[in-house]
């Protein structure tokens, strides 16, 4: 099968698209065709050999998390779905970035998506979804999303306004628009932040939820009043010396279900920032590298 692989550590320029050997269903698994993955930050650190010690590649190693297809294998033990169904979902840390791909967590795709969309949710939700879990039940409450306009961080707007809560948003003031779109009240980044939540939430924040890791941790954790209140998808490394939980996301079904079913009535779809065929993906992982990227990149296949 054709797949996109780095036969080394390195920068963008060693991606390559080779034959692979095709991966099949274990138990408990399905494979798809995949018409679409995404790329993630994981995916160029892990490319570039920054996470080597937490996720060594067997190289050569296929890049991507997750990814969006039609249903080709079934493994044992599966119900509920079918060859020729469109999914999304999630496999390993490695493996999307190729036609066939093994997913272990998935859901039906929305109608109301395309393909490239629903290959930029599968990370998001699982990511967002479970992260705002840890924080509790969000009926009534106010939580704040730092990075709302990236990948996960839409998603966790979405969630959260979903799950009833009144939510804020940073971004650049460039992407405020976008962030009303969507339901949150925004708000710019940096410098003066509390003061600025305040002025959005007269009576404090309940949540917050830290999806970029700039850095701002000991700020939210002060503007939450407890560290208990905060969770982080992107800043291990301050997170335990202030108290605050780091989730990594987890292959959860259920709460990738959920965000479909957001998808299918319209209250959450996935943003593609940009697309880039197989044959491009040194140039899509450039792009995603940049930062601050408003919704997902997309790799179609």
């Amino acid at each position: 099968m054709r797949a996109a692989r780095f036969h080394e550590y390195g920068p963008a320029e060693i991606l390559v698209v080779d034959d692979a050997p095709e991966p099949h269903a274990g138990p408990g698994e399905i494979r798809i065709r995949a018409a679409a993955a995404s790329v993630n930050p994981i995916d160029f650190k892990i490319r570039a050999g920054v996470l080597r010690d937490y996720y060594p590649a067997e190289l050569p190693a296929i890049p991507g998390r997750d990814a969006a297809g039609a249903v080709d294998e079934v493994g044992d033990g599966v119900t509920g779905v079918a060859a020729g169904d469109r999914v999304f979902g999630l496999g390993g840390i490695f493996g999307a970035s190729a036609e066939h791909v093994v997913l272990t967590a998935w859901a039906p795709v929305p109608d109301t998506w395309t393909l490239e969309q629903a290959a930029g949710a599968g990370l998001a939700v699982a990511t967002a979804g479970g992260a705002l879990n840890l924080l509790g039940d969000l009926s009534g409450k106010t939580l704040l999303v730092e990075g709302a306009a990236g990948g996960v961080g839409s998603a966790a707007v979405a969630i959260g306004v979903a799950r009833g809560a009144t939510v804020i948003g940073t971004a650049s003031e460039a992407k405020h628009d976008y962030l009303r779109s969507i339901g949150a009240l925004p708000t710019t980044y940096g410098p003066g932040l509390a003061d600025r939540v305040a002025a959005l939430a007269p009576t404090g924040v309940d949540a917050v939820l830290d999806a970029v890791g700039s850095g701002s941790l000991p700020d939210l954790v002060a503007i939450a009043g407890d560290p208990a209140r905060v969770v982080t998808v992107a800043d291990h490394m301050l997170a335990g010396g202030l108290g605050v939980r780091h989730y990594t996301a987890q292959n959860d079904s259920a709460v990738l279900a959920e965000g479909a079913g957001y998808g299918a009535t319209g209250a959450y779809t996935p943003f593609v920032a940009e697309t880039f065929p197989l044959e491009k993906i040194a140039e899509a992982h450039r792009y995603a590298e940049r930062g601050r990227t408003q919704g997902k990149v997309i790799v179609t296949i």
